[in-house]
């Protein structure tokens, strides 16, 4: 029941039932309390209220609800996988015309929401630091794009932080697609397909790449379906001889999965494409031997045709061994010094969630017991009779301290900066809260020992060049903090990820199995991997001997065998990069200040849902 005395509680009444109103959704739940705005399922998260509602408080929450809502009453997500661009640069410039879309569209049918769009616009807009943009660099190309269609479609100018930073693309964007080519998109705004055809084309005058991603793979439900649907068609075929039908019957188990051994040979083959090397007693290991050019059988039908030429030159490292103790402890000096205002956000919020953790600790106990403490409130029995055998007591744990959580770390090129700075920082601060409340935290990172390929491309060209040769890099996996190992051994080897020259490829798939491999080796019996990254596989060797989405293909399998197939909880935070179309569970960060709230919001919500403690079937 709503308390009518609580302004708080009533602003949040009052927008959750605009929201269903809108949405068409009367089961939409609303919370504040959050760092950033998220929807997850049938709940809509929002920042926390302020101590004072003002006016322009309000309209700013309630612009992020409204937009939440248009995007569940307008939005088909299906509609966009399949229309959207396979190229990042691409991928984003189509969101932001769906964007506008979404909002033109909701605004034709709610006219009363536009200025409370208009009001969450413009906070973005300075969140972002449009209004402090000096030159065309300083303003990614979707922001304009965004706002020039959003004008296009509306007829609502820019917000007033964004204004002069639209005005730095509006020349190059008008030249490109006419003085009326945004208005071409005004006559489908209430139809996604049509307006998503109709913005690949603008696209491709901007010079960009619109190659659609590939069809997602096919999983054994599907496969199974699809058996079954052509199964009236195969009864009129005529049939094969004996050994044909064995055959048939062969591939048909390969691609289903259904097979008495297909799990097992799966699980196997997993595990030995990921693991490149033997590790050192402290689980943080040291170089590789030995090659393996050729392509597993068993893994052909979870992970499709990926292999690695090579792994002879692969390593998997321990942090301090990449870089002298003297430089490292400079690296982490400067780390903190760059960070010394991050520092004390992400420890306030690191504080919020080791408090909810705690707060999970209420002691409990089990009575009546023939071992263990005795009970002082059964001392009349033992009085009574010396020899009363459940006279004890003992302890109950609490269930999240059988927990092990992995921090995969995406250490490319394109994380260099305030990204890479970002997540070090995060990591290591949720890293020592983990450890406070008895959670074992292993920090991971992963990149390649060169650019556009090593000494496994050197390999293919002396072997000429063979076709379709898969991965043609060296990868490097860092172990940062193995999970073993206290927080205070470790805190320095996070320096590592701001040396020059560390930063380079990223083979995300082929990092999320080494990962996980590690993490079903460990005994707890929740098994949690977080990655950040800020953007899709890339290896320019790779990509330039196989097809264009072959990392990409393999990272999805993968994803995919963990999330449906494992008992390893999954969740992605993508930085400026749209991971929700890989992980069920993930958040896309436009700005990467916003890292460590995610972080940390995510972990405790992961901790608070009993679900994720059910048990599926597995082979370690």
């Amino acid at each position: 029941m709503t308390d009518h005395n609580d302004p708080a509680e009533t602003f949040r009444y009052a927008t959750q039932s605009a929201i269903r109103a809108i949405a068409g959704q009367d089961d939409i739940e609303l919370t504040f309390g959050g760092v950033i705005p998220d929807a997850s399922g049938h709940t809509i998260k929002l920042p926390a209220l302020p101590p004072s509602l003002s006016e322009h408080e309000l309209r700013r929450l309630r612009g992020m609800a409204d937009d939440f809502a248009l995007h569940l009453r307008y939005h088909d997500e299906d509609v966009f996988g399949k229309t959207a661009p396979a190229d990042n640069a691409a991928r984003a410039a189509f969101a932001a015309l769906e964007e506008a879309r979404i909002e033109a569209a909701g605004t034709q049918d709610y006219p009363g929401i536009a200025a409370n769009l208009a009001a969450a616009l413009e906070d973005s807009a300075r969140k972002h630091k449009l209004d402090q943009a000096a030159t065309q660099n300083d303003v990614a190309l979707p922001d304009a794009l965004r706002y020039m269609a959003r004008q296009a479609l509306t007829g609502r100018k820019p917000p007033e932080a964004a204004a002069h930073a639209v005005s730095l693309w509006h020349d190059w964007i008008e030249k490109k697609l006419g003085t009326d080519g945004l208005e071409k998109l005004k006559n489908s705004v209430q139809d996604q397909s049509t307006f998503a055809d109709i913005s690949r084309k603008l696209l491709e005058k901007l010079d960009m790449d619109i190659t659609p991603l590939p069809a997602a793979p096919q999983t054994a439900e599907d496969s199974e379906q699809e058996n079954a649907d052509n199964n009236q068609n195969k009864e009129q075929q005529e049939q094969e001889p004996e050994e044909t039908d064995g055959q048939s019957a062969a591939a048909e188990q390969a691609e289903t999965g259904e097979g008495e051994d297909t799990e097992d040979d799966n699980e196997t083959g997993f595990a030995e494409a990921g693991e490149t090397q033997e590790e050192g007693e402290d689980g943080e290991g040291g170089e590789t031997a030995g090659a393996n050019p050729g392509r597993s059988n068993n893994t052909e039908t979870e992970f499709g045709d990926y292999s690695a030429y090579t792994t002879q030159f692969d390593e998997t490292i321990a942090a301090r061994e990449l870089c002298e103790p003297e430089e490292l402890h400079k690296l982490r000096r400067l780390l903190d010094k760059q960070l010394t205002h991050l520092h004390a956000v992400v420890t306030r919020l690191a504080n919020k969630l080791q408090r909810k953790l705690l707060a999970q600790q209420t002691r409990s106990w089990k009575f009546d017991l023939e071992e263990g403490y005795i009970d002082a409130t059964r001392l009349s029995r033992i009085i009574a009779n010396p020899y009363w055998p459940v006279t004890y007591k003992q302890e109950t744990q609490a269930d999240f301290r059988d927990t092990v959580v992995t921090l995969l770390i995406d250490n490319s090129g394109s994380m260099r900066g305030r990204p890479i700075t970002i997540a070090a920082i995060s990591t290591d601060i949720l890293a020592r809260t983990l450890e406070r409340c008895g959670v074992k935290v292993e920090i991971l990172g992963f990149t390649t020992r060169a650019w556009k390929g090593g000494s496994s491309r050197d390999r293919w060209l002396s072997d000429g060049k063979p076709s379709k040769p898969g991965r043609l890099n060296d990868l490097r996996h860092i172990v940062y903090k193995a999970a073993d190992t206290p927080w205070r051994h470790s805190r320095e080897n996070l320096g590592l990820m701001l040396r020059e020259g560390l930063l380079k490829e990223n083979i995300d798939g082929e990092a999320l199995m080494w990962a996980w491999n590690r993490l079903m080796a460990r005994p707890e019996q929740r098994k949690i991997i977080m990655v950040i990254s800020d953007g899709a596989p890339v290896d320019d060797s790779t990509l330039s001997a196989n097809r264009g989405n072959y990392l990409e293909e393999h990272l999805r399998r993968v994803i995919h065998w963990i999330e449906d197939k494992t008992p390893v909880q999954l969740l992605a935070i993508g930085i400026g990069h749209d991971v929700t179309r890989y992980y069920k569970r993930a958040v896309m960060l436009s700005d990467a200040d916003d890292l460590g709230g995610a972080m940390t919001e995510k972990l405790a919500e992961m901790f608070e849902d009993k679900r994720l403690y059910k048990k599926r079937k597995h082979v370690l």
